[in-house]
């Protein structure tokens, strides 16, 4: 199966049309711009397989912004590359919405310039932050303002909106506070306008999901990360990811689930096709995530099974989740 969400990204939502009509026959979801991958390449399996039966549509407003119509009782599932917050905890129980929350995958947030930049290679946490944290706003316009070793050109930044999960999790993990950042930058919901910037401009620097470097590999240059406990550069990669060696950067996916809508068969058979261990496996690794063990995805199918809502994390963005943490938090009733 060769996939490019890139040109589908553009046209989101995306419907995948059949014979079907009604309210009852369509999947609705919205939301991370970074799931969208996994989600669009599960929804043409499903439409393959449901053809004239059943349709879906995919959004792609953001974690936060997806997260806001689920509460609404909008949609039916909302991606998100990070557990829900507790203000939109409070925002559903408002309006009687429960969720299932189901993780998906592992992601290795990708930190990316142009191929002609020839001055940055490896970068360490501290040289983010001083590049994104608020005070660097108006002032650290060049490169050499974040690093006198850097060359005097022009810094240009390009990064996911303030409704992405992304940015909450890039500023959590960088800043050490979510949501904190210079407000100076290029924001898109759309990373593909983000890999657009960075890939026209040479003194230009920006962040998304992995999927996204994968994709465009030949038109950008991912950074490596300098691991601070062993002083390593560790590239983004499917195999850091997963060993926990490329941090802070790496972080779970998630699905969030209505039960009600679980009454429906269309939503039923989507988020059941969604969990099957070896379709999932193929189609995360096909579109540039990690998937996760399968007893991961065995456990979360007995959770949608037994219809167990809430969260078995904080809220918002979290640094540090590992593949154990999630399968631990799968045990857990």
């Amino acid at each position: 199966m060769d996939r490019s969400f890139g040109s589908l990204l553009l046209l989101a939502p995306l419907l995948l049309p059949g014979t079907a009509s009604g309210a009852g026959d369509t999947v609705r979801i919205d939301g991370s711009s970074t799931v969208y991958p996994i989600t669009e390449a599960v929804a043409e399996e499903f439409q393959i397989e449901h053809r004239g039966t059943f349709r879906v549509t995919v959004g792609i407003s953001g974690t936060g912004g997806g997260l806001r119509k689920f509460c609404r009782g909008d949609i039916d599932i909302a991606d998100a590359s990070r557990p829900i917050k507790a203000s939109e905890r409070e925002a559903c129980a408002e309006r009687g919405v429960t969720y299932i929350e189901l993780p998906v995958a592992l992601d290795a947030l990708a930190v990316v310039v142009n191929p002609a930049n020839d001055w940055v290679s490896c970068m360490t946490v501290e040289e983010l932050r001083r590049i994104w944290e608020p005070a660097a706003q108006e002032t650290v316009r060049r490169w050499n303002r974040a690093e006198p070793d850097w060359p005097d050109r022009p810094l240009r930044l390009f990064g996911p909106g303030t409704d992405s999960g992304t940015y909450d999790y890039f500023t959590a993990a960088v800043i050490g506070e979510e949501g904190a950042s210079r407000g100076d930058f290029t924001a898109s919901e759309d990373d593909n306008v983000l890999v657009q910037g960075v890939a026209n401009d040479r003194g230009a620097l920006g962040f998304f999901g992995f999927a996204y470097y994968v994709e465009n590999r030949d038109r950008l240059k991912a950074v490596a990360i300098r691991n601070s406990e062993t002083g390593e550069c560790v590239e983004p990669s499917v195999e850091n990811a997963r060993s926990g060696r490329y941090e802070p950067l790496s972080r779970p996916l998630f699905l969030y689930v209505n039960p009600t809508a679980l009454d429906r068969p269309a939503v039923a058979a989507f988020v059941e096709m969604f969990l099957d261990p070896g379709l999932i496996t193929e189609l995360v690794t096909e579109v540039g995530y990690v998937p996760l063990p399968e007893r991961a995805y065995v456990l979360a199918r007995e959770k949608l099974e037994a219809r167990r809502t809430g969260t078995a994390f904080a809220g918002g963005a979290q640094v540090g989740i590992s593949i154990e943490d999630l399968i631990a938090a799968e045990t857990v009733d």
